[in-house]
């Protein structure tokens, strides 16, 4: 069966979000692509929002835990629940747990990631801390990544020009840092994607207002590549399950 995780991250949980609107598109348009779910189940879909349903920041327990873990070589995820030593770390592993079952049993992902300076929201960086638990992505018999068939596609927002060739090409650290956790935790390269929306102040900041055509053609650039993305992506798992 394929199953769609869909995130969002923006603080602004208003329609003038860009980054919700396209992952709502993203999501929308994979849900029709896949067809309806009735009683054959031909897709799984879930939603958290993470500025509506935050993911609660590491503790001490959640560290402890992990480092008993690392100490012991890393036991697979099933074994995890029986190295818990106290009340402490029995809260903040069934916290954990929940989320990482979430992403193994998604086929997709879509991630709404506008940029916060520079780099990634608070919100999203408390799910990635806490899902990134020691370990829990290596299938125990073959050492690979429990991860590497599943497909990553991030939407990146940002109020600026942070592309290529942009004078602030190199103050991008919201791309690069997630292109490179995804892929530390075994997500093939050819699995992440990344749909870029530059310019998304321009509509709202005086001195960018000159840049507002640039901004609507990146959108309407980013909304047509979420479209064909979503019409394309994680098919192979729909096709398996019919």
């Amino acid at each position: 069966m394929a199953s769609l995780l869909h995130l969002d991250s923006s603080a602004n949980r208003s329609d003038d979000s860009v980054s919700r609107e396209l992952t709502s598109l993203f999501a929308d348009t994979w849900r029709a692509a896949h067809g309806p779910t009735g009683e054959c189940g031909r897709y799984r879909y879930v939603y958290r929002d993470l500025a509506a349903d935050p993911v609660r920041p590491l503790d001490t327990a959640y560290c402890t835990l992990g480092r008993r873990l690392e100490r012991n070589g890393l036991p697979p995820l099933a074994d995890v629940g029986t190295w818990i030593r106290s009340p402490a770390e029995e809260r903040e592993w069934a916290l954990t747990r929940s989320l990482i079952a979430g992403l193994l049993a998604a086929d997709t992902v879509v991630i709404g990631a506008p940029m916060y300076n520079f780099s990634v929201s608070a919100l999203l960086k408390a799910w990635i801390d806490r899902v990134g638990f020691p370990g829990v992505f290596t299938d125990p018999d073959t050492g690979a990544s429990l991860l590497r068939a599943t497909n990553v596609v991030v939407i990146a927002t940002r109020g600026g020009a942070y592309g290529p060739g942009t004078p602030r090409e190199a103050w991008d650290f919201q791309t690069p840092y997630l292109r490179t956790y995804f892929g530390k935790q075994g997500v093939t390269e050819e699995n992440i994607h990344f749909v870029s929306v530059e310019m998304t102040m321009a509509g709202v900041v005086p001195h960018l207002a000159h840049q507002q055509s640039s901004a609507a053609d990146s959108l309407a650039s980013a909304r047509a590549e979420v479209t064909a993305l979503a019409a394309t992506v994680g098919r192979s798992a729909s096709r398996t399950a019919v």
